[in-house]
């Protein structure tokens, strides 16, 4: 399986990275790709206290890394043979583009495909609250074939840390698009 991870500008980059690296290890994921914001490199740097890119290149040999404008790449072409995307954290103003068919940017593009080809195509929005036009964009989301996964923590599994909090809802999100998370009781 091959899989496309977005990373807006939205809060919650410990998400993106923590689904980076489970991704990697994961034995039926051939090929892991990214694209980001310019937005998600400030706030990386601001939540993180690192840089996003130097992350990336960390990896050079495990994933592949395309710019954000670059619309000369695989992900932006139905013809590429990814079989799922995943948007973490995906901000409102990427959400509202999909929703309403604006492929502007590699991200929304390749989300784009993603929906004209009926591949999976993982949302995980990162706001709150929700206003009537967040709603009404994830819905048409929805109703195209896209999954909306709000980054909400869940606390029955009782976690120690804020990492297990993260890696819980990273687990959930990869099994939705690639059925490859650990399973919870």
């Amino acid at each position: 399986m091959k899989l496309i991870v977005g990373i807006t500008g939205a809060s919650g980059s410990i998400y993106a990275k923590s689904l980076i690296d489970k991704a990697l290890n994961c034995e039926i994921i051939e090929e892991v790709a990214v694209i980001s914001t310019a937005n998600a490199i400030d706030v990386w740097k601001q939540e993180l206290g690192e840089n996003l890119v130097d992350f990336l290149l960390s990896f050079s040999n495990e994933l592949r890394f395309f710019g954000n404008n670059d619309f000369f790449t695989p992900p932006a072409s139905g013809s590429s043979d990814y079989d799922a995307m995943i948007i973490v954290p995906c901000s409102m103003a990427t959400l509202g583009k999909i929703a309403n068919g604006i492929s502007d940017t590699l991200m929304t593009r390749a989300a784009d495909v993603m929906l004209k080809e009926r591949r999976k195509l993982v949302l995980s929005v990162r706001e709150a609250p929700y206003n009537l036009i967040h709603i009404e964009n994830m819905q048409k989301v929805t109703r195209s074939g896209g999954i909306i996964f709000p980054l909400s923590p869940v606390f029955y599994t009782k976690p120690n840390s804020i990492n297990d909090l993260v890696i819980h809802t990273v687990d959930r999100i990869l099994n939705l698009a690639a059925n490859c998370g650990k399973r919870y009781k």
